[in-house]
């Protein structure tokens, strides 16, 4: 079954740094975007952040810019999320998706719209301590 596999997060305090990598796992082609979500207890998930190398888009919303930053690997078909200057406010399970859209509805559309995404990730825990 073709899906990205997650890796990174985990405990850290207030101010602290975490870096998270995804990476497609089977065959999947490579023309999508990758985008970041994140849910925290009782709440919605909601995006983070979204990259296309095909057009050269890095979008982060407004709660994590400045202190997340993108990368990806087209060829290998990875992404990271380095997440710095953490904040107790940043802690839920954070997710990764192929956008078929390529980020163009992720920018604008504030509630995350699952079927939009595909090869979702299995999650991992980010907490941080205050």
């Amino acid at each position: 079954e073709a899906q990205f596999v997650q890796s990174g997060g985990g405990l850290v305090e207030t101010g602290g740094s975490l870096n998270l990598s995804c990476a497609a796992s089977g065959f999947i082609d490579d023309d999508f975007g990758i985008a970041w979500f994140r849910q925290a207890p009782g709440k919605e998930r909601e995006r983070v952040a979204c990259i296309s190398d095909d057009d050269g888009v890095k979008f982060t919303v407004d709660e994590v810019k400045g202190r997340f930053t993108l990368s990806s690997n087209k060829a290998k078909k990875t992404a990271n999320l380095q997440m710095n200057e953490l904040k107790p406010e940043d802690t839920a399970i954070y997710y990764c998706a192929a956008d078929r859209n390529h980020c163009v509805r992720f920018r604008v559309v504030a509630v995350v719209e699952d079927h939009l995404y595909d090869f979702w990730s299995q999650g991992t825990q980010v907490t941080v301590s205050s």
